[in-house]
């Protein structure tokens, strides 16, 4: 029997249409918006901003232009990264002063990547507390009275390029960002759908230059109306858990956007059996279904291009490569140590704490592959991709794996452990 589900609607994607309806000329309307922590964290600082946003779930309006406003106090963040970088982007545009904090987590993760090219822009921004982490404060400035910036990140990052772009944005000024490998284009497309001057143009050596002109004298942006696809890395938790033997699964409107589906590529590496059925396109991104079913896996190696496509399925793609037959290696996976956790080390740890043989490297994992029992408590570093990863081998046959904090999956993916449950036949937790 296929069992069907809906993904919860993409995380990325929710952030975004959040942060932009308050920017557009009238009320957007948006369905399916994520239900998850990161997601509220970024509405409740729109919220405290002045943004009106009315309900939730199947429906979620924004009326726009928002009466931007300072907030009463400090905005939390909590463990979002994108909920702090982007606010930074669209706070230095507006103008407006604010402090924003974080957990523990997430105030120790960098911040320097987005504040250094926002302060070329002439945001006056400074830490609180450590250098490159947050508490942060900005500065209130008139409204409009950023500069222009051409910024070439030594490392590609698409919250660092949405970030510019907000600001460049908010304050009316044109904004290029020239990546070294192209990263995740959902922001574009949001801003292309909603009429801004931006293009995108391929450059020499496969980066891309993504380039917003000023809106000082143009048409005001068009409010969004649409329904957030569904997270590909929520579908790829399942359909994972499909390929090690949970059984047949189904994930409907998902989004395909190819900067987020590398997974699928490393998977067919590996001789994992799925279909894609492509269905249409919503908000500027292509959607469809997909079908996943038990699979026998090959070892397979995994870097550079494909690498930057699944960056946030890297956990589970290490607990496929544990069940797969042979040596995986992974490799260009460094920027993984500045996540939620060091990723690779919680990978490595919980992988050998089961009693998979793994061999941690700079920037990468070698995974032997093996169909014995494996069985453990695994310490997830309240890091919600690592606890979903080892739920998902936890569930494949032969496997008695627990997590240390089930319920951290909630950052992303609310109903992971109920889905993954009914799938499974059995709890994950």
């Amino acid at each position: 029997m296929i069992l069907s589900f809906d993904a919860p609607g993409d995380k990325s994607l929710s952030h975004r249409v959040l942060l932009l309806g308050p920017l557009a000329e009238g009320r957007s309307c948006l369905r399916g918006v994520s239900p998850c922590d990161d997601v509220r964290c970024t509405r409740r600082a729109l919220e405290a901003l002045g943004v009106r946003i009315e309900g939730e779930g199947d429906e979620t309006l924004i009326t726009g232009p928002a009466r931007w406003r300072p907030p009463p106090g400090e905005i939390d963040c909590g463990n979002s990264g994108t909920t702090a970088r982007l606010l930074l982007g669209l706070l230095s545009g507006l103008g407006l002063p604010a402090v924003l904090c974080g957990d523990a987590s997430l105030s120790g993760r960098p911040m320097d990547r987005v504040v250094y090219p926002l302060q070329a822009m002439g945001a006056r921004i400074r830490y609180l507390k450590e250098e490159d982490r947050l508490p942060v404060a900005l500065e209130a400035r008139r409204s409009g009275s950023l500069r222009s910036l051409r910024h070439r990140p030594r490392v590609a990052s698409a919250q660092v390029k949405s970030s510019l772009l907000l600001a460049g944005l908010a304050s009316a000024v044109p904004v290029e960002v020239i990546e070294p490998t192209p990263t995740r284009d959902h922001t574009e497309r949001l801003l292309q759908e909603m009429g801004a001057p931006l293009s995108v143009a391929r450059m020499p050596g496969g980066g891309s230059a993504v380039a917003l002109e000023s809106m000082k004298h143009g048409p005001a942006l068009r409010p969004l109306d649409l329904g957030v696809p569904g997270d590909f890395s929520a579908a790829a938790s399942l359909l994972a858990a499909a390929w090690l033997g949970a059984g047949e699964v189904r994930v409907v409107r998902v989004g395909l956007n190819a900067r987020r589906t590398g997974l699928l590529r490393a998977a067919a590496q590996m001789g994992a059996r799925f279909e894609v059925g492509e269905e249409g396109v919503e908000a500027g991104e292509p959607m469809g279904t997909l079908r996943g079913s038990p699979s026998r896996l090959r070892a397979s190696d995994v870097g550079g291009r494909l690498l930057v496509d699944l960056v946030d399925e890297v956990p589970v793609l290490a607990v496929l490569a544990a069940r797969a037959s042979g040596v995986s290696r992974i490799r260009g996976a460094a920027e993984l140590r500045r996540k939620e956790s060091d990723r690779l080390s919680t990978v490595a740890a919980g992988l050998q704490t089961v009693g998979v043989r793994c061999r941690e490297h700079s920037d990468g994992l070698d995974i032997e592959g093996t169909d014995a029992p494996l069985a453990g408590v695994v310490r997830t570093g309240g890091d919600h991709r690592i606890a979903m990863a080892f739920g998902v081998l936890g569930a494949a046959p032969g496997c008695e794996i627990t997590v240390d904090d089930p319920m951290c999956v909630s950052i992303s993916y609310p109903g992971f452990w109920r889905d993954l449950e009914r799938l499974a036949g059995r709890s994950g937790a």
